[in-house]
């Protein structure tokens, strides 16, 4: 991968960055850690914030959602009736000789990238050092030497990794052994794929008999105050929830840093719509000209990761996106990554397939963002239709639907069923309850049937599961039931919302977010450059007075004042070091301006103000020097307003 400079990414220099500058550090290393889980310092827990601030502007502020806090413990029985304690899984296998375990679909793609990696290694080919960094996923790994493979063998692997997302349990036991898969680090055999639950069970209460779970997302606890909500919103459709919070995932093999860890923050959506709209969206036409690169499933399952780049009209309009609605919060959030910093053309939006699409989606997109590491999923936005909603109402009863009166009575004309209840228990018994209810659920086509079997002969036959007797049909006279049509009109329109859900991984964000800004400064020395945009950025101003001169720390002390009171984070750095390093080592942790207080300052109050990324600087009074940092921060201009309306100042080399 390369920065914005053309130049390779250089991945050693940014890690000693990250961790110099304390943006996150494993957690509990003095104990020697736990994979998976990290600490953010104090730049990046700033850095998390401003993202999550961001998305609080862009979605719930800018799309006038509800904003709900759910609790992190969930109780068994609810991610039972979600589907999460039978299907929330991955395939998991391992070396029982080593013991090493491994996530099946990782292992497959690590040792076929490799191969791919030593046969362009073998021709002569050139390997780019991010394609060879992928390939070896962070480990040594026996299967990376230059071996050349078959112009055939080439194309199936290329070809499998394309669909390596839609292969369950069993077609990957498949591939490791066709492809011969060993454990890359010992070269043994592995054992065939598991299912492996990545829930976090946990017990409720002193007496322990409350089964639990650490929540995996924040959708559940949203579902379950859609009443509520409804009732909050004054009963209106459509409407949306959000909840910033914590997750669980008892990841297999964490590695990667953030982009797979074990405790993670998650901004979730739930966009409520009504099924019968056709999952329209009001404010679609001010996104239809946006044009993204698109991999939808077809494209994937031929064997091909090449990317189609349309307008999200033209994609929706050929239905390969499947409504307004979803293409509209992919824009949404195409948006939110290029504001937040992300760089355009290492965005891609790939549609999943059918093995791996949740068990609750009808459609998904995944916005992925390209790193160091290949592709990276941070975003899923999924049609979850009326699942979680349907399956909850069922569980418990509660009214999770829309009730709203109609403007005109609808009248329907329907085939109604009567019972003569008397006879009925008497003459069915023990099955009565199982014939009732395959009566219940008898189609209108099938009722007008059986009413003309009644009328010609004074009996019909249906089919009942579960009766005790082990027959599957039985014998219903006229004297039992009556069917007849009839007219009832239809004064409330009830049903069950569908669901369009747009999850973000906030740390994965955050970390390909840093990648996409990080470049090097040329010059005798390479220093490392955080091109945070302004309103994101850690700390927004480096305060810097020319020396330690008594007269400079009055005027110091008072553009700090009146930037916190701007809510402008700012601080000082007084160090000896020249004005030039005292820059670069905040260039390193994204500061995007920085003032300089001079002589000059003392006579007439005026200030040099430094963009980060040109070095450049302008120079003006107190107040015109606040204004322009609070325009910048608050995302209202850019570096080249600033230059265009204030003067260039050039006197003093600070760089």
């Amino acid at each position: 991968m390369t920065t914005k400079t053309g130049k390779p990414l250089d991945q050693k220099s940014l890690d000693a960055i990250l961790k110099r500058r304390l943006f996150y550090t494993p957690a509990f290393e003095v104990y020697n850690g736990v994979a998976g889980l990290y600490d953010y310092g104090p730049p990046g827990c700033t850095l998390q914030a401003n993202i999550t601030d961001t998305w609080r502007k862009h979605f719930v502020l800018e799309e006038d959602m509800l904003e709900v806090d759910c609790t992190m413990l969930t109780p068994a029985e609810v991610l039972k009736t979600s589907g999460h304690v039978d299907k929330f899984a991955d395939w998991m296998c391992k070396d029982p000789k080593s013991g090493d375990i491994f996530r099946a679909d990782h292992l497959v793609e690590e040792v076929l990238e490799a191969r791919l990696t030593g046969n362009k290694k073998a021709r002569g080919e050139e390997v780019v050092v991010d394609e060879a960094k992928e390939a070896k996923k962070k480990r040594k790994t026996k299967d990376t030497g230059a071996i050349k493979l078959e112009d055939a063998v080439v194309k199936e692997y290329e070809e499998t990794l394309a669909r390596i997302d839609n292969y369950d349990g069993a077609e990957l036991g498949q591939l490791i052994t066709k492809f011969e898969i060993k454990n890359p680090v010992t070269g043994g055999d592995v054992l065939p794929p598991v299912a492996f639950n990545l829930m976090f069970q946990t017990s409720i209460g002193p007496s322990s008999n409350l089964a639990g779970y650490l929540r995996p997302e924040t959708a559940q606890g949203q579902f379950l105050t859609f009443q509520k909500l409804l009732e909050f919103n004054q009963q209106a459709m459509p409407f949306a929830s959000a909840c910033i919070g914590k997750s669980f995932r008892n990841e297999i093999s964490p590695r990667q840093g953030l982009l797979r860890v074990r405790e993670f923050l998650m901004a979730e959506i739930e966009h409520y719509v009504d099924p019968e709209g056709g999952k329209k969206h009001p404010r679609f036409s001010e996104v239809r000209h946006v044009k993204l690169g698109l991999l939808d499933r077809k494209v994937q399952l031929s064997g091909s990761t090449q990317l189609t780049y349309m307008t999200m009209g033209e994609a929706v309009d050929a239905s390969i996106v499947d409504s307004e609605t979803l293409g509209y919060f992919v824009v949404r959030i195409y948006l939110f990554l290029v504001r937040i910093g992300a760089d355009p053309q290492k965005i891609r939006f790939r549609q999943h397939m059918a093995n791996e699409m949740a068990h609750y989606a009808a459609d998904c997109w995944d916005a992925e963002l390209l790193t160091s590491y290949g592709w990276i999923e941070c975003v899923g936005c999924a049609d979850r239709s009326a699942y979680d909603l349907s399956v909850h109402a069922k569980k418990t009863g509660a009214p999770l639907c829309v009730r709203e009166t109609r403007k005109e009575p609808l009248k329907i004309e329907e085939w109604a069923l009567d019972l003569d209840k008397k006879k009925f228990g008497p003459t069915f018994k023990k099955d009565s309850k199982a014939v009732e209810a395959a009566l219940e659920a008898l189609t209108q086509d099938v009722r007008e049937k059986l009413s003309l079997d009644l009328a010609n002969t004074g009996k019909a036959e249906i089919q009942v599961t579960g009766l005790a007797s082990g027959d599957s049909t039985v014998e219903i006279g006229k004297d039992l039931i009556s069917i007849e049509k009839r007219t009832r009109v239809e004064h409330v329109r009830e049903y069950t919302p569908n669901v369009i859900e747009p999850a973000f991984g906030i740390g994965r964000i955050l970390y390909s977010v840093i990648e996409h800004v990080y470049w090097s400064r040329e010059g005798a020395e390479a220093r490392g450059v955080l091109s945070f945009p302004p309103p994101v950025a850690p700390t927004k101003v480096l305060l810097v007075p020319l020396s330690t001169h008594p007269d400079f720390k009055p005027l110091v002390q008072r553009l700090g004042h009146k930037l916190r009171q701007l809510e402008i984070s700012n601080r000082v750095d007084d160090s000896s070091a020249s004005i030039g390093k005292r820059y670069s080592r905040n260039d390193e942790l994204g500061t995007p301006l920085g003032v300089t207080v001079d002589f000059q300052s003392v006579k007439d109050h005026t200030f040099t103000l430094r963009d980060r990324d040109t070095t450049k600087q302008v120079r003006a009074d107190e107040q015109t020097i606040c204004k322009a940092i609070e325009s910048l921060v608050k995302g209202q201009k850019t570096w080249a307003d600033i230059q265009h309306e204030l003067p260039e100042f050039t006197q003093q080399d600070v760089d």
